[in-house]
């Protein structure tokens, strides 16, 4: 992060009530902030967004995954278990195997949004 420099700060010490007041009424609850801050810390991981990426396109089970993202079938599973406790993913099973996807259009949109914020 950048460093704040005399442009990135008030010339003068002043306080705008009503601008206060406004920020505070759209504030959420302190139960709804750490949800949401905890949804992005599990999304914050180079490897959970390679998986995501990969379940956007398609729903997949734990060994295709395994090759599409190119680590263990141990790993893979270790972060899916973390995503799925985390409301990310969710899973379907056919016979002996596992087909996991993505939650909701919430995580849907919200990992396009940050790639699409990186490409630009």
């Amino acid at each position: 992060m950048k460093a704040a420099t005399q442009d990135d700060v008030c010339d003068v010490n002043c306080l705008h009530p009503e601008a206060v007041d406004l920020a505070r009424t759209h504030q959420p609850d302190h139960a709804c902030i750490e949800q949401a801050a905890a949804f992005l810390k599990l999304m914050a991981d180079p490897t959970r967004i390679r998986i995501l990426s990969a379940l956007q396109a398609t729903e997949l089970c734990v060994c295709d995954l395994a090759a599409v993202v190119g680590i263990s079938e141990s790993a893979v599973s270790h972060q899916l278990r973390l995503l799925r406790t985390g409301r990310i993913v969710t899973y379907r099973k056919e016979g002996r195997v596992a087909y996991y996807r993505l939650l909701d259009h919430h995580v849907t949109t919200t990992l396009g949004n940050a790639l699409d914020h990186a490409r630009e």
